[in-house]
């Protein structure tokens, strides 16, 4: 199994999990209340902490309350997947699936953006990666190593930030509410823009600890 690959799975899956949960639970603090199919705001007016603060997301489910419990449920189920089961047979599709659940149940919009790469990733958990060895030479395998869990590190603070900011509002020093959207939008970007060195860094963690694995594919 590659281990940084996998670690680099479970840390975002869990986040995305989080954000799924606490957009279910604002879905049930607005009650057992019917909302039409599609989408709505998971925040709503008597809970929404700053005019940007809505949390859209899309829904099948004609009910609030039970629009979040669904959420909060399958939440959980994509952390307790990504940490324990996504490196089984199978594994990656099922975090897919629960990943496209999560959208249709109120989980939030924005993750759509985000967990078709972590399923691609998912997918490569149990793999040689041979294609990678072929074009990471054994000379940049090493600094590119070094420098995963930083950018694991990094990446997932500042995605952490991005959601908890669209949640609240709150950032440090700023009072203006477009203030606090601007730094949002830079957390989300700049945890974007890192995320691929996350994971081809993590290939060559996981190249470097199995080196006995091909250094091309198989023919």
């Amino acid at each position: 199994m590659n281990r940084a690959t996998k670690t680099s799975v479970a840390v975002f899956g869990t986040i995305f999990g989080v954000s799924g949960m606490s957009h279910g639970f604002f879905e049930t603090l607005q009650g057992n209340i019917p909302t039409k199919i599609g989408m709505i705001m998971a925040i709503g007016e008597a809970h929404k902490m700053w005019p940007h603060g809505d949390e859209p997301a899309f829904t099948l489910i004609p009910n609030f309350l039970i629009t979040g419990i669904a959420a909060m449920l399958v939440g959980l189920a994509i952390i307790l997947w990504s940490w324990y089961f996504v490196q089984r047979k199978h594994g990656a599709a099922v975090f897919l699936g629960l990943f496209v659940l999560l959208l249709l149940v109120g989980g939030g919009v924005a993750q759509i953006l985000f967990f078709p790469w972590f399923w691609l990733v998912a997918t490569r958990i149990n793999k040689p990666l041979a294609w990678w060895r072929k074009i990471l030479p054994g000379k940049i395998r090493k600094p590119l190593a070094s420098l995963w869990p930083w950018a694991l590190g990094i990446s997932a603070a500042l995605i952490t930030c991005t959601l908890v900011i669209a949640t609240t509002g709150f950032v440090p020093g700023a009072a203006d509410p477009e203030v606090a959207l601007s730094v949002m939008l830079s957390c989300l970007a700049g945890s974007a823009v890192l995320m691929p060195l996350v994971f081809i860094a993590g290939f060559a963690v996981d190249i470097n600890e199995n080196p006995g694995q091909p250094e091309t594919p198989p023919s």
